[in-house]
């Protein structure tokens, strides 16, 4: 595997936080409707960063919720026999509300189509806004971030990696590159 290439340091992740808290603070007037609702697991500290961000810049307390889809994925079958389960539970009231949904890295959108299907189990928000810290493209749905910190072209063989202190103990975003995939050799004649 080919050495991977940072993307974003810890100082890099921090301003485009700021910038995309001035962004949702540009098109959201009424803050008291706003929820954010973080798709476990590097969405919710995304979630949690920009709620804090929101309070320094205007001192409102956005709720914030957290968003398990394990159970809403395509490709539960995929993911093992007995998938752990952190439970739906938003933890926060997203009924007529205003929520805008994060997650750290969009790619086919298969994942927010989980989340937002999760979403709609818990309630029936007035308004839902996707904000992405990393777009890298390769949509297999047609799903689009509102709120974009980074368009990053990719490779199908690549992957961008999200490193938040709150999960992984270091703060910085890494393009890994993937060796191509061996050609499978004939079998052998019986």
């Amino acid at each position: 595997m080919a050495e991977p290439v940072q993307l974003m340091s810890a100082s890099e992740v921090d301003r485009t936080i700021v910038r995309l808290a001035h962004e949702i603070l540009e098109r959201n007037q009424d803050l008291s409707q706003l929820t954010f609702v973080g798709i476990r697991r590097r969405g919710l500290p995304l979630a949690e960063r920009l709620g804090r961000k929101i309070r320094e810049l205007e001192g409102v307390d956005v709720p914030i919720g957290a968003l398990d889809i394990t159970l809403y994925r395509d490709d539960l079958t995929q993911v093992g026999d007995q998938p752990v389960l952190n439970g739906p539970t938003v933890g926060a009231d997203i009924a007529g509300r205003n929520v805008i949904l994060t997650d750290d890295v969009l790619y086919t959108g298969r994942t927010i189509r989980a989340a937002l299907d999760a979403l709609f189990a818990l309630g029936r928000p007035g308004r839902v806004q996707l904000l992405v810290l990393i777009d890298r493209g390769h949509r297999e749905l047609p799903i689009e971030a509102g709120y974009i910190g980074r368009v990053v072209p990719t490779q199908v063989n690549q992957i961008v990696e999200v490193k938040f202190e709150e999960v992984d103990r270091a703060e910085k975003v890494l393009l890994v590159t993937r060796p191509p995939a061996s050609p499978r050799s004939p079998e052998p004649p019986q």
